[in-house]
């Protein structure tokens, strides 16, 4: 066997933090305690409701992640793991209430958290079981075809639970409070009067129990991601989204990889699902639609692929800018007419649009790649890009006389 025409350049990428990382760390951490209590404090609900949000899209963003950017399957029908949470954690709340009494409402979301993150395993798996052989636009319109479906048998209330489009819970029904909030709201009150234009009135309201659940589940998101991506199954993701044949060929078991990767992107999404809804308070077919799996694929590629820090800044430009933009307007900080706030839902899919048209021909590895993917995207050397173009080229057409 002859030589290649490339070399074999190794880098090494130590996972310690430095300290620069560590104290910007700590300040991020910092600021995503303090910062909505000052919202809270000052009167700015709207803002810890919109954090609340975007928490709740990095999950989503994170859980496709493991599917998209680590094994490589585009997966356009991802909201349907959402939607099987939210309606799995509202359904099993109202039947624990009904079968043991109204003083089991308050434990039913801790319940029934773990049940619709197995529920949204189980799917995954329904899911992924009939397209293990299928890549690329295939598997995309497949996918999109299990989205649809899933939402039109929650609007045409198939299997009699679903409530239909009038959505759940029921009306009459309110979704019971968490245990613990009823005593954070008694108990943590701070009256400021002669603080700032309006005074300082500090009150743990839902959406800041909400918002500090959704980021505790991020972070517990954020730990099980990284260690998967460093794991034996990891790497078997790594090597099969570049080439099955090569994976299969060194020992990687392709069908129970991408079981593995259908089912754990799915659990975050029934986590995310069964959140949303506690935290929304109803849900219906129509949070559910196909533009929402467009946006958390959004968020993974403009974020970049295989990339945490990626996705975060992902899921805030593309769900915290607009939500952002629409409520300053409500309170009136934005001086827009209710036409011109209107607009900026309506526009924001020509905007994305153009973001991910401008983002595939500029950066495709996305604003904060993983190290992994700007390197095979972008690599260090115009030299190395061409010989692998050459190399690749010669493959392909059996030119390559080294072998």
């Amino acid at each position: 066997m002859g030589g290649s025409k490339m070399d074999v350049n190794t880098t090494v990428v130590s996972r310690k933090s430095t300290t620069k990382q560590k104290i910007a760390y700590a300040a991020i951490a910092f600021a995503l305690v303090v910062a909505p209590i000052l919202f809270q404090g000052f009167g700015q609900y709207f803002l810890v409701r919109i954090m609340a949000l975007i928490g709740l899209y990095v999950m989503l963003g994170l859980g496709l992640n493991i599917v998209v950017g680590y094994a490589g399957l585009l997966d356009l029908g991802y909201i349907a793991f959402y939607a099987i949470g939210g309606y799995v954690g509202i359904i099993g709340a109202t039947f624990i209430i009904e079968k043991f009494g109204e003083a089991w409402g308050p434990w039913t979301y801790y319940i029934m958290l773990p049940l619709a993150a197995l529920a949204g395993a189980a799917t995954g798996i329904v899911l992924g079981t009939p397209v293990l052989r299928l890549r690329g636009d295939y598997l995309a319109i497949v996918t999109l075809g299990f989205g649809e479906i899933v939402r039109i048998a929650l609007n045409n209330n198939i299997f009699g639970l679903s409530n239909g489009a009038a959505g759940l819970p029921e009306a009459g029904v309110l979704v019971p409070e968490p245990a613990g909030l009823a005593w954070l709201r008694d108990h943590i009150v701070v009256s400021l009067p002669n603080l700032g234009a309006n005074g300082f009135y500090f009150t743990f309201s839902n959406n800041l129990f909400w918002y500090f659940m959704i980021v505790l589940l991020c972070i517990v998101t954020i730990f099980v991601v990284r260690r998967l991506d460093d794991s034996r199954l990891g790497r078997s993701w790594t090597a099969m989204r570049e080439d099955e044949v090569a994976a299969s060929s060194v020992g990687v078991n392709i069908r129970d990889a991408k079981l593995w990767a259908f089912s754990l992107g799915a659990v975050w999404g029934g986590i995310a699902g069964i959140t949303f809804a506690n935290f929304q308070q109803f849900i219906s077919p129509e949070s559910f639609t196909f533009m929402e799996s467009v946006f958390v694929v959004c968020i993974v590629v403009l974020g970049g692929m295989g990339s945490i820090p990626g996705v975060i800044v992902g899921a805030i430009v593309i769900q915290g800018v607009p939500e952002l933009i629409r409520g300053l307007a409500s309170t009136g900080l934005l001086r827009l007419t209710a036409e011109q706030a209107s607009a900026v839902s309506n526009y924001r899919y020509l905007v994305f649009g153009l973001m991910m048209v401008i983002m595939m021909a500029v950066r495709p590895q996305g604003f904060i790649p993983s190290q992994r993917r700007a390197m095979e995207l972008k690599p260090e050397d115009d030299t190395i890009l061409g010989d692998e173009n050459e190399t690749e080229y010669d493959h392909e057409h059996g030119t390559n006389q080294n072998f």
